[in-house]
């Protein structure tokens, strides 16, 4: 009876279509390749298909959508700064680019549940505040700058 209760469960989560655990410190980005460690940074990208995307950063998960059609995913989700490994929705979450708040791929990039928590963090620690359009903007105008 027990193996048939999971089966049944590994079944069912075999076919679920929307966001799964990230596995910290086994999984690896899908668009860096790094392993995941960073609660704090990552994300994570589900297809309408289920198809799932994990990234040890919020700007490996701009990067990757970017080009694509967002209408693709049912799910784009952000860890959120203050309670890290809880992700979030990404077009709804708040952001701030602080050189004072470092992330693991370098662009001090932090995501908040709400526009009053990123402008308080501003206020502490500098910086620019982005909603997610404007993020993917940003983040594309400094791929774009030449090194």
């Amino acid at each position: 009876m027990r193996l048939i209760l999971i089966l049944m469960t590994l079944t069912w989560c075999a076919c679920s279509k929307g966001p799964q655990p990230i596995s910290y410190g086994e999984d690896a980005c899908n668009y860096c390749k790094m392993t995941i460690v960073d609660q704090q940074h990552s994300a994570e990208a589900v297809t309408l298909k289920g198809k799932v995307y994990k990234f040890d950063a919020i700007e490996c998960l701009v990067h990757y959508v970017s080009p694509l059609d967002e209408s693709t995913f049912s799910h784009l989700l952000v860890a959120n700064y203050d309670q890290p490994g809880t992700l979030m929705d990404a077009r709804s979450s708040s952001y701030l680019i602080s050189p004072n708040l470092p992330s693991p791929m370098g662009a001090f990039l932090n995501a908040f549940d709400d526009a009053n928590r990123s402008a308080a963090m501003q206020t502490k620690m500098t910086g620019e505040l982005h909603s997610w359009t404007s993020l993917k903007e940003a983040i594309a105008a400094k791929k774009q700058v030449p090194q």
